[in-house]
């Protein structure tokens, strides 16, 4: 954190902790003490044009509480703020108290950044020539307010000489009431010329804050303009070229979306590299025409149903389920969204394309790094999500074939009830294989509910064979009982190349009332196989990941239990992840991101399997509750009757054979236990014939679970 600037003539400036509210907590702000005015942003780069408020120091109350706080009491409002240190905290306090000392004597046409340059000549003019036209007017209302002081002083007078006269009682009370009224005009003609005096201070201590918000809101559009027509040009040409020359572009050599890739230029306007990547991007999608110039993929829908407003009281429900299993819970799908725990695997492969470019990396430590962004970025799905996915049934699957957009094909199936397991498998034409088998153990616990994930996920590159590991943090969803239902990520990540002993440490920070940080902050380093850190990575797995490589490192103190803390000079980070914004009306469709809109849309020739042709949820998503509570109940009942069949069966054959099968020697379809040769673990792994069987149309072995 940099420490306060100053104390300087003018200003005073530094990083500050300003409390928020009960769920965000302290959210770090960029203090600005200027003119007897205490400004705060959300980061430096705000000052040009975004103030996030301001405090006039002249009627504050200043406490100093304990462990680097101090409160500022104005106007019936408080803002409690925290220093990083008790240093840091003693310095703002003396400049708070001069500043309020001194607020009469600031100079008023001073501004709270003193190393701005100058204004443009013709702005200048237009603002000195607003505040010249003012000081004219004021100038007028001075030369009343004498003209009314003088002669409503005369008229006192002669209203106390006739008052003098003992005139009769009728007369001396109108006289009274006369006067009383002409001294009242009198205060209210000094109280307009004050209220007029403070609006020329004011507009000349802020002009110069104006007038830059408005250059900088200038700069932008043009920049902007200049940039969308720099865009459209590079497109127009590339539209050319492939009209003159077809053949000669090779759609396998882009591995970029331009959905994707044009939605972070929007949310990044100035990120050059994003840019770059939406011109290769539009040379991909010409790539995906035909001669006619009609696209070969398909279109996706981009909404489903709204979420009906059903109304159910928890806990009458969970009262008595306490310390249970989630899986084992009767739940209606009133607690849940039309999407299994299969699509919401899935799901992870949102930002596929961070895999893409990894596969491109030649550093492994840089390809590191953006499989730890994608790690994270599986997360930032579930920051408004507190819906409860459908419980698979046992030999469900869940097919997702992006192969036109985005170059990978996806199988998911249920293989274990209880516990309820699930195998995943993805194969990239660009360059990468991705498989996982994940156990869900979740409680009830009354007021929050932990899921806790348990296996690996795999992932291998093909052309270096790195092949990373690593496993998913602990999700706690809040507030099951009283208040809004919110959810958050704790725990470490160890990220671990198999290959050359590459390791990367994420840890997400859970939420505190008393922390520092910000929600759901996540942050990592880098290092080689000898333990050497190469790289810092910092963000929220909400938003966006950075990283910045190491330069220099060095132990300073103030470390726990007597050991020394390193400290690391970093050049200035990149972004490598930034989220999606959220399609239109999400909040009324589960908060749903642009790809879980699409995962349950139904399609030609799934398997009769598929998590899409489950009744009950397809049933929810048409915002059928009540018909979908009963399939469910039916579904769920049928379950257990073939789970009694099994166990009959296993019965006999220990009477028999003297052996007693258990649920485990369910065989899944498509995927079968082997042990890793580099990992030496066992986990289910797809054994193939799945899309063999898809273009077949031969679904003979499916089961009818539905």
């Amino acid at each position: 954190f940099a420490a306060p600037k100053g104390p300087g003539p003018d200003t005073y400036k530094g990083w500050l902790f300003k409390w928020t509210n009960y769920l965000k907590g302290y959210q770090r702000r960029w203090f600005v003490l200027s003119n007897g005015l205490l400004s705060y942003y959300r980061t430096q780069a705000e000052m040009a044009h975004t103030c996030r408020g301001t405090i006039t120091l002249a009627t504050v109350h200043i406490e100093v509480g304990d462990t680097c706080h101090f409160v500022l009491t104005s106007g019936g409002r408080s803002y409690h703020l925290k220093a990083y240190s008790e240093g840091e905290c003693q310095r703002w306090v003396s400049a708070l108290q001069q500043a309020k000392a001194n607020a009469t004597q600031i100079m008023p046409h001073s501004d709270d950044s003193g190393d701005e340059g100058p204004l443009a000549q013709p702005d200048r003019a237009l603002i000195q020539g607003a505040l010249k036209t003012l000081a004219s007017k004021l100038e007028d209302l001075n030369t009343c307010n004498e003209l009314i002081g003088k002669h409503g002083a005369a008229l006192q007078r002669s209203l106390s000489e006739l008052e003098d006269l003992r005139a009769p009682t009728d007369g001396a009370d109108k006289l009274k009431t006369v006067n009383e009224r002409a001294t009242l005009f009198r205060i209210t003609s000094n109280a307009m010329i004050n209220a007029c005096q403070d609006f020329v201070d004011l507009a000349e201590a802020h002009s110069r804050r104006w007038q830059r918000a408005l250059q900088y809101e200038r700069e932008q559009r043009h920049h902007l303009e200049e940039t969308i027509e720099q865009l459209a040009k590079q497109h127009d040409s590339l539209e050319r070229a492939w009209r003159e020359s077809p053949s000669t572009h090779n759609s396998e050599a882009f591995s970029l979306s331009v959905e994707h890739k044009m939605r972070c230029f929007a949310e990044c306007p100035n990120c050059y590299f994003l840019y770059t990547e939406c011109l290769f991007s539009i040379l991909f999608s010409l790539c995906l025409q035909d001669g006619s110039g009609s696209y070969l993929r398909r279109g996706r829908r981009c909404r489903i149903p709204d979420k009906p407003n059903y109304s159910l009281n928890l806990w009458s429900i969970m009262k008595n389920c306490i310390g249970k299993e989630l899986s084992k819970i009767p739940m209606p799908v009133n607690f849940n969204e039309p999407l299994s725990m299969l699509q919401r695997l899935t799901e992870d492969l949102e930002y596929s394309e961070l895999l893409d470019r990894a596969a491109h990396c030649d550093s492994s430590l840089e390809q590191m790094c953006l499989v730890a962004a994608f790690s994270v970025s599986s997360y930032s799905t579930t920051v408004h999500r507190t819906g409860k996915p459908f419980n698979p049934l046992l030999g469900e699957t869940y097919e997702l074939d992006r192969v036109e957009e985005y170059g990978y094909r996806s199988i998911c199936e249920q293989i274990s009830h209880h516990p309820p397991a699930a195998a995943h498998h993805v194969i990239s034409q660009r360059g990468w294989t991705l498989w996982q088998e994940i156990t869900i153990d979740s409680k009830f616990r009354g007021k929050y509910i932990s899921i806790m994930p348990l296996g690996n996920i795999h992932l291998k590159f093909h052309a270096s064979g790195n092949h990373y590991v690593w496993s998913k943090v602990t999700s706690t969803v809040h507030n099951i009982i009283v208040g809004k239902l919110w959810i958050d990520q704790s725990g470490d990540i160890i990220i671990m190349n198999h290959r050359n002993k590459d390791k990367c440490h994420l840890k997400f920070s859970p939420y505190s009332y008393f922390s520092r940080d910000v929600p759901r902050k996540v942050t990592g380093v880098v290092m080689d196989g000898e333990g050497c850190a190469h790289y810092i990575l910092s963000g929220t797995w909400d938003d966006k990941m950075e990283s910045a490589k190491i330069i220099e490192s060095s132990h300073g103190c103030g470390g726990s239990e007597g050991k020394q803390k390193t400290v690391y000079q970093t050049l200035p980070p990149k972004l490598m992840w930034k989220k999606y914004p959220l399609p239109e009306n999400a909040v009324s469709m589960h908060y749903f991101s642009s790809l879980a809109l699409t995962l349950n849309e139904l399609e030609d020739s799934m398997a009769p399997t598929d998590s899409r042709l489950r009744p009950d949820q397809r049933l929810m998503e048409a915002g059928l509750w009540d018909e979908a509570n009963a399939e469910k109940q039916r579904l769920e009942e049928r379950q257990r009757l073939e789970r009694r069949k099994r166990e009959a069966q296993a019965n006999l054959a220990l009477e028999e054979v003297g052996e007693y099968l258990t649920e485990d020697s369910h065989q899944p379809l498509w995927f079968e236990k082997r042990t890793d040769t580099e990992t030496a673990e066992s986990s289910y792994v797809y054994k193939g014939g799945y899309w063999e069987a898809k273009d077949r149309q031969d679904w003979s072995h499916c089961p009818a679970i539905f």
